[in-house]
């Protein structure tokens, strides 16, 4: 269960103003369904997490746990640094209608989002660390939706309630503390 909840807690917290955060804003404005706009955004995570997970899990099969927690304890360092750096929507959508209707765009956006994404990374971490793959993609999984979802119903007025710069600070320092325990905490 603490592998589950901690997934949860920290990729809800990394994806605040997060691209995909950002997506999905702009998924809801733009097509004003968020039904099948938070159905896609599931689909794509659940299958971007699985395969993240399944990584982090296989990487524990082929590394000493000695060198697993160095790079554990660097990579969640890292993620710190990375938490403190804001992202930024690239590509805004056109204005004609999407070919494959509102839930295979999100479903194919979202996926591409979260390719090599801070929330993606943070799953290969925590399935290495936990070796719990079901619970770390639950976890990740469900995350996600408590970040996108409501975005996707309430709109802006979601992210005014809660300062970003204050949320990339707390998920830099959570990220912090795991790399540091990592490292100085054995196995």
């Amino acid at each position: 269960m603490e592998a589950f909840f901690v997934s949860t807690g920290i990729v809800a917290l990394a994806e605040m103003g997060d691209k995909t955060q950002l997506l999905a804003l702009l998924l809801a404005a733009r097509f004003r369904k968020p039904w099948p706009i938070v159905l896609g955004i599931f689909v794509a995570t659940i299958a971007n997490h699985a395969m993240a997970g399944a990584l982090g899990a296989w990487v524990t099969t082929i590394v000493s746990p000695h060198t697993m927690r160095w790079i554990l304890g660097v990579s969640f360092l890292l993620m710190a640094a990375w938490m403190l750096i804001p992202d930024k929507l690239e590509d805004a959508a056109q204005d004609k209608p999407p070919r494959m209707g509102v839930f295979a765009t999100t479903v194919v956006l979202f996926f591409l989002a979260e390719m090599g994404d801070k929330t993606q990374i943070a799953t290969v971490m925590l399935a290495a660390k936990y070796q719990a793959y079901a619970g770390v993609v639950a976890g990740t999984t469900l995350g996600m939706m408590l970040a996108n979802a409501p975005v996707v119903w309430l709109g802006e007025r979601i992210t005014r309630l809660v300062p970003l710069r204050v949320v990339h600070l707390v998920s830099a320092l959570v990220f912090a503390v795991l790399g540091l325990l990592a490292l100085l905490v054995g196995n």
